[in-house]
C-alpha cells in the first residue's frame, strides 16, 4: 500500500447480508486524486460505492492475504438516488396527518433534515440547534440555492430540491468523504452548473492542501456529464472492474467504443422497431373497452390554482392535450412540473377544486381514481417510490401489475399476461431475468423496469416524470428509442418531463415552460 493512500482496497470482495456481491477487487485512492466510478446499471458500482459509504461491506479475501485500509473511518456521507427516495419513504411512514390540527403533518423541513445531520436525530418537540435557526447564511445553503425552501415539508419539495437539501446536509455533517451518486439526475441547468463549480471548487482545494473541504467520489451513469477536474476513472462491468486508471486514457478508449457502437445503432433500431410492432400487436386485444378513448381533447385545465399556506406553485394555467400531440414539458426545480403532472394522475387533491377534466369527464364528477389510471401510463419519482416499498415483486408480475394499475400483483398472471410481460423484458434487455426481484436491481434498473410498466397495456396517456433517472448510456438510448416508436404507433399520446435537452424526443412538437415567479407564470412553445 503506498504511503499516501487515502483508501486502499486489496484482493477483497463485497458482501452484503453474507451474501457475495462483487468478488475479487483491487483499487486505491491517493490524495491529490479525483475519482468518478462508472459503468453500466447492474454492472457493480453500486454495490462498490455502497461499501464505501459503509452500506455494503469490504471483505479481505483472506487466502490471498487481502487487506481494506480507509483513511475515513465512518467519516463517509453519501448522497443517491436511493438516499432520496428512502428519505420520501420515511416521511410517509412518519406522516401523522390524521392526528394533527387542520389535517396536514408537514413532516421535517428542509431546516430540521438539515440539523440531524450533524447532531443526530430530534424529537417533533425538540427545539433546533441556535446555528440552524440561521441557517441561511451557511456557505452550503447559498452553494445549493436552498435558502427558500429551508421551512417547507420535506414531502412537498420536488426531486431537485430534495437532492440538493441532501447535498446541504452532507456538506454540513462535518464528514470526511463524500459519496455522490448520480448528482446531476434531475437538477436544472442552473444547478448543474452550480455543483459542477462546486466539485471543480472542492477538488482544486484539495489538490493544493486545503482540509476545510471534504474529499469526494464521483460515480456517474454518463461519460459526457462528467466534470472537468476528475483525474481517474474506475469502471464496473459485470459485476468486475473493467478499467481503472487516468482519465486521458478512460476517454481514448470512450471514444474508440462509441465510434464502434455508431454503427449499430441503426440496426438496433430497426430490430427493436420489428420486435415491438409484434408486441403490441399482442397486447392491443387485452385493452378492455374503458381504456379505449375517442375524445380528441384529453386533458383540459382552466384557470387552475395550486398552491400552500402562501406559497403558489401553478397560477392560471389553461393547457390542453390533443390526442396525438406529444408534449414536453420543462422549468427550472421547484417550478410546478411534477405537481401539473399530479393533477392528472390524481395524486394531488387540489384537482377537486379546480376546472380539470380528463376525457371528457371534470374531475370530481363521479368517476374514481381507478377509471382514471386504467387510461394512464406512469413514470414518476412517487411510483418509484411506491414500488421500492413492495420491492419483492418479480420483474414478470411487475410488469403485468402495469396492465391492473397497482403496486404489486395481487392475483395470478394470465398465460397471455406472462407472456406480453415476457416479451416487453425482452424489448427493454431483460430476457431471461423475469423472474428476478425489483429489489435486487440496481436503482437504474429499476427505472428501465417501471418504463416498460407503464407502456404495457398502450395506454392512451403516458406520463413521463423524469424517466432516465439513473439510467446508464445504453439503457437510456434503448428507452429513448422505445418510446420514440411507441409515439410512432398512434396509439399513446405522451406528456414528457425532463430536464436534459438530450432527452427530448422528436415527436415532442409542443412545449409547456413553467416560469415560477413570472406572470404569467408559463409559455407554451410549438416547435
Amino acid at each position: 500500500m503506498a504511503t499516501n493512500a487515502l483508501i486502499s482496497v486489496q484482493k477483497c470482495r463485497i458482501e452484503s447480508n453474507e451474501k457475495i456481491v462483487v468478488n475479487d477487487l483491487s483499487w486505491e485512492m491517493n490524495d491529490g486524486e479525483s475519482w468518478l466510478i462508472i459503468g453500466p446499471n447492474g454492472g457493480g458500482k453500486a454495490e462498490f460505492v455502497n461499501a464505501l459509504a459503509g452500506k455494503m461491506s469490504f471483505v479481505p479475501n483472506v487466502s490471498d492475504e487481502g487487506c481494506f485500509f480507509t483513511a475515513f473511518g465512518d467519516s463517509v456521507e453519501m448522497v443517491s438516488l436511493e438516499r432520496a427516495a428512502k428519505l420520501i419513504e420515511e416521511e410517509r411512514n412518519n406522516d401523522e396527518s390524521d392526528y394533527v390540527e387542520g389535517g396536514v403533518d408537514i413532516g421535517r423541513t428542509g431546516r430540521r433534515f438539515i440539523a440531524e445531520g450533524v447532531v443526530g436525530p430530534l424529537k417533533r418537540t425538540d427545539a433546533l440547534p441556535q446555528w440552524a435557526e440561521c441557517l441561511e447564511t451557511h456557505f452550503a445553503v447559498k452553494l445549493c440555492g436552498v435558502e427558500k425552501i429551508l421551512d417547507r415539508g420535506l414531502k412537498y419539495m420536488s426531486t431537485g430540491e430534495i437532492r440538493r437539501t441532501l447535498l446541504v446536509r452532507a456538506l454540513v455533517s462535518g464528514k470526511k468523504l463524500l459519496v455522490l451518486s448520480d448528482p446531476f439526475a434531475g437538477l436544472d441547468a442552473e444547478s448543474r452548473k452550480i455543483l459542477f463549480d462546486f466539485f471543480a471548487e472542492i477538488v482544486l482545494a484539495q489538490q493544493n492542501g486545503n482540509s476545510k473541504y471534504p474529499h469526494i467520489i464521483l460515480c456517474m451513469e454518463r461519460w459526457n456529464e462528467i466534470p472537468e477536474s476528475i483525474t481517474n476513472v474506475l469502471r464496473f462491468e459485470g459485476k468486475k472492474i473493467t478499467f481503472c486508471g487516468k482519465k486521458e486514457d478512460y476517454a481514448v478508449q470512450f471514444k474508440e467504443k462509441n465510434a464502434q457502437n455508431e454503427s449499430e445503432r441503426t440496426l438496433k433500431k430497426e430490430n427493436l422497431s420489428s420486435t415491438l410492432n409484434t408486441t403490441i400487436e399482442k397486447t392491443i386485444p387485452l385493452q378492455t373497452e374503458k381504456s379505449t378513448v375517442t375524445e380528441e381533447i384529453l386533458v383540459e385545465m382552466n384557470n387552475v390554482n395550486v398552491g400552500w399556506s402562501d406559497h403558489k406553485v401553478l397560477i392560471d394555467l389553461n393547457w390542453k392535450l390533443k390526442k396525438g400531440e406529444h408534449w414536453l414539458v420543462r422549468g427550472p426545480n421547484g417550478s410546478g412540473k411534477t405537481t401539473f403532472l399530479e393533477l392528472i394522475t390524481g395524486d394531488n387533491m387540489q384537482v377537486y377544486c379546480n376546472d380539470v377534466r380528463l376525457f371528457g369527464k371534470k374531475r370530481g364528477s363521479g368517476e374514481s381514481i381507478w377509471d382514471i389510471k386504467q387510461k394512464l401510463g406512469i413514470v414518476s419519482y412517487r411510483l418509484h417510490v411506491e414500488y421500492r416499498m413492495v420491492g419483492g415483486t418479480n420483474l414478470r408480475n411487475l410488469i403485468v401489475s402495469g396492465f391492473r394499475d397497482s403496486i404489486g400483483l395481487y392475483g395470478a398472471a394470465t398465460g397471455v399476461e406472462a407472456t406480453i410481460a415476457d416479451q416487453w423484458l425482452a424489448l427493454g434487455g431483460f430476457a431471461g431475468r423475469e423472474r428476478e426481484l425489483f429489489r435486487d436491481l440496481s436503482y437504474g434498473e429499476q427505472r428501465a423496469i417501471l418504463i416498460l410498466r407503464s407502456v404495457v397495456k398502450c395506454p392512451p396517456i403516458l406520463i413521463l416524470d423524469e424517466p432516465c433517472h439513473g439510467l446508464d448510456e445504453e439503457y437510456r438510448e434503448k428507452i429513448l428509442n422505445l418510446l420514440e416508436l411507441i409515439a410512432e404507433k398512434g396509439t399513446t399520446t405522451m406528456l414528457h418531463v425532463t430536464h436534459d435537452p438530450s432527452e427530448r424526443l422528436s415527436c415532442e412538437h409542443h412545449i409547456l415552460e413553467l416560469h415560477p415567479g413570472e406572470t404569467p407564470m408559463y409559455k407554451i412553445l410549438e416547435m
